[in-house]
């Protein structure tokens, strides 16, 4: 079997570096298609497709969100979380400056900056869970408790459904 040339980004750097077990896995990118687009390509179930979304307080610091691909993040439920006043999604410019990737390629590993992350619990109810590595039309699929030990997310509650 041929092995698929994948992209080199930081993220894979650094899922390299903390000697994380993951696959790549590369998929048709459609702009604006989410979630729903990779999880057909790659025949996984939603749910299964981790985003990472760049979201900052209201003293507008940064901070990641890792939620199911198929869930929105309740931002008032995660400000009364982590104490915090209110969270909003950063501008795609302003996400882009934060992490160093380009929105729709936004993994929450090798961050150009030094961003808390938080994750929705239920994802460690999967034996793998597929998340950006780095690229638009590429995901690493790994286990979520090497997520766990790399990136040491605080665990929220915060999964509504979308409308």
């Amino acid at each position: 079997m041929k092995e698929t040339k994948y992209p080199v980004t930081p993220a894979v750097h650094m899922l390299r570096e903390n000697k994380v077990d993951f696959t790549p896995r590369l998929y048709k990118y459609e702009e604006k298609g989410g979630t729903a687009v990779s999880s057909r390509e790659l025949g996984v179930p939603e749910e299964r497709v981790i985003k990472t979304l760049v979201m900052e307080d209201e003293s507008k610091h940064p901070l990641i969100v890792l939620m199911h691909g198929h869930k929105q993040v309740s931002t008032k439920e995660l400000a009364r979380q982590i104490g915090v006043k209110s969270i909003a999604p950063c501008k795609p410019e302003v996400a882009n400056r934060h992490s160093g990737y380009q929105v729709g390629g936004t993994s929450p590993f090798g961050t150009k900056k030094k961003m808390p992350v938080y994750a929705e619990k239920t994802i460690l109810d999967f034996e793998t869970i597929l998340i950006n590595g780095g690229g638009k039309g590429f995901l690493v699929e790994l286990a979520p408790k090497e997520l766990e030990r790399v990136l040491e997310p605080t665990w929220v509650n915060v999964a509504i459904d979308s409308k």
